[in-house]
């Protein structure tokens, strides 16, 4: 029977492995501080590596149209274009607009959810970065709702 004591002692037993081999420096390099510290959707996607910002329907954001708990919002992106290097999920009204950044290949499915945390109502982009530098958006407005009255 695996226990949550063994099971955190093989997590850290893997990590300390990986980290021996020197895995936490390929992590490291692909944060992108500059991306994550914008302050508008357009200068983290400059920052990511993107260019114009042109919308797409090959790209989908999904997320509720009403949050209860901005602390904790359901939020996915996905595309099924070949040749995506990145996907990102911005907030636009957040102080930092950045919530995610997914490094992708053509090897691997372009479909991922997290939670983000939203301060106020915004706009919600999923943008996929492709290689030759284009930058293709969904958006998708998300109420933040504060004590459950609409905001």
């Amino acid at each position: 029977m695996q226990t949550r004591r063994k099971t955190i002692k093989q997590s850290a037993l893997v990590a300390g492995l990986l980290a021996a081999a020197g895995f936490p420096q390929y992590a490291l390099a692909a944060f992108n501080k500059t991306a994550f510290d914008a302050k508008s959707v357009q200068e983290a996607v400059k920052a990511a590596g993107g260019t114009t910002l042109a919308e797409s329907k090959d790209v989908t954001i999904t997320g509720p149209d009403i949050a209860e708990n901005g602390a904790v919002v359901p939020v996915g992106v996905a595309t099924t274009l070949a040749g995506v290097k990145q996907l990102l999920i911005l907030v636009e009204k957040n102080p930092s607009a950045l919530v995610a950044s997914f490094q992708v290949s053509d090897s691997v499915e372009t479909n991922f959810a997290t939670r983000a945390k939203m301060g106020q109502s915004s706009d919600v982009y999923a943008v996929a970065i492709m290689a030759d530098g284009k930058a293709l958006y969904a958006k998708k407005e998300v109420k933040v709702t504060l004590g459950g009255c609409g905001g």
